[in-house]
C-alpha cells in the first residue's frame, strides 16, 4: 500500500498547525481540501489518525504517519541541496524543534545562528518547560528537543548537553524581610515566589528540602517570561530559580543575592532528535552541540 505524500504532508500540517483552517493556510488550500485529504488518508489506512480536538492531537497511528511526512520533507530536502536544485526564492525545509523556555534565553540562539550559516533551512521554535519537551518529540511535534529526559525516545537519538544552574535568589531588600532569620519551612511559606506557569516545578523541588511534612503554599506569582522573572527579582516581588547565564552580571554586582550558600540546582539538559539520515539535522545537532559547549555549564561524573 502506498500513501498519497500530499495526504500525509496534510495530516503533518495539521499538527504541526493545530487545526485544519490553519494547515489550509500553510499548504495555500482550502479547509475543505485539508480534510478531504486527510479523510481519504484515515480510509486508505483503515485507521483514525488525528483527533478533531483543539488543538488537533495525532492518534498514535498518526504519530507514525506524522513522522514518515516530516522525515521525507527533511530528506527531499537535503536531496535537493545535494543536486544544487534549491530555489532561493522558492519553499525551504522548517525544522519544528521544541526548545526549553530558559534555553531559548540563554544559550540555544547561538545553536540557531551557527545552523543558519551551513544551511538553507530554517527552524520552527516551540517554547516548552524542559521536563515536557519530550512530549512534543513522541508526538510527532517536533523534530528535535532540548529535554531534561535521560531515556531516548523510541526512534530518536540522545547527545548528553551538560547541565543548566539554577540559583534560588532574590534582591537584597527581600531577602533582610523574608530570609534573615534563614531559609526554612516558615520563611519559605510565607515569602511570595515567582513561577513561570503550571508546569514550572523548579521552584516546588528546592523548596521541598526545607519544608518537611509542611505544605508549602507560598504567595505565587506567575511569570511566564524568563527574563521577566530577573526584572521581578530585581524589584523585590518575590524569589526565584533564576538561570545563572541571565543572573551572573547581578550576582557579581550584589543586585541580586542567593538565598543562602549553596542554593542552586543544576538541570542536565540532552539533545534528542529522530533517527533519520539527514545532512540537515546533522548540521543541527552539530550546531547544538557547539553552543552547549560554551553555555552551559558541563556536567561532571
Amino acid at each position: 500500500m502506498n500513501l498519497d505524500y500530499a495526504h500525509v504532508r496534510a495530516l503533518a500540517a495539521v499538527i504541526r498547525e493545530g487545526s485544519f483552517d490553519r494547515a489550509a493556510q500553510a499548504l495555500n488550500v482550502t479547509p475543505s481540501a485539508i480534510s478531504q485529504r486527510i479523510r481519504s488518508l484515515e480510509d486508505r489506512v483503515g485507521r483514525l489518525l488525528v483527533q478533531r480536538t483543539v488543538p488537533a492531537l495525532p492518534t498514535a497511528d498518526g504519530r507514525i504517519v506524522v513522522q514518515y511526512a516530516e522525515q521525507t520533507a527533511l530528506l527531499e530536502h537535503d536531496a535537493l541541496a545535494r543536486l544544487g536544485m534549491l530555489a532561493d526564492d522558492g519553499p525551504q525545509a522548517t525544522l519544528p524543534v521544541a526548545v526549553n523556555h530558559d534555553s531559548l534565553e540563554t544559550w540555544f540562539m547561538d545553536a540557531a545562528i551557527r545552523f543558519s550559516a551551513g544551511s538553507q533551512a530554517t527552524l520552527d521554535l516551540r517554547s516548552e518547560d524542559q521536563d515536557h519537551t519530550a512530549t512534543l518529540l513522541r508526538n510527532g511535534t517536533v523534530l528535535g528537543a532540548v529535554t531534561t529526559l535521560a531515556e531516548p525516545v523510541q526512534g530518536c537519538r540522545l547527545h548528553a548537553l551538560g547541565s543548566m544552574r539554577y540559583v534560588a535568589s532574590c534582591s537584597p531588600e527581600f531577602h533582610e524581610r523574608h530570609f534573615a532569620e534563614g531559609v526554612n519551612a516558615q520563611s519559605l511559606g510565607q515569602a511570595p515566589v515567582l513561577v513561570y506557569n503550571r508546569k514550572d516545578a523548579m521552584q516546588a523541588r528546592f523548596a521541598r528540602k526545607y519544608m518537611g511534612k509542611t505544605a508549602w503554599q507560598p504567595p505565587i506569582w506567575w511569570l511566564p517570561s524568563a527574563r521577566a522573572f530577573v526584572q521581578a527579582s530585581l524589584a523585590g516581588l518575590g524569589w526565584s530559580m533564576n538561570p545563572l547565564a541571565l543572573i551572573q552580571q547581578e550576582l557579581d554586582k550584589g543586585t541580586l543575592v542567593p538565598l543562602r550558600a549553596r542554593a542552586y540546582e543544576d538541570a542536565p539538559l540532552y539533545w534528542q532528535h529522530w533517527r533519520v539520515n539527514s545532512d540537515t539535522m546533522s548540521s543541527l545537532t552539530d550546531a547544538v552541540l557547539a553552543a552547549s559547549r560554551q553555555l552551559i555549564r558541563r556536567s561532571r561524573p
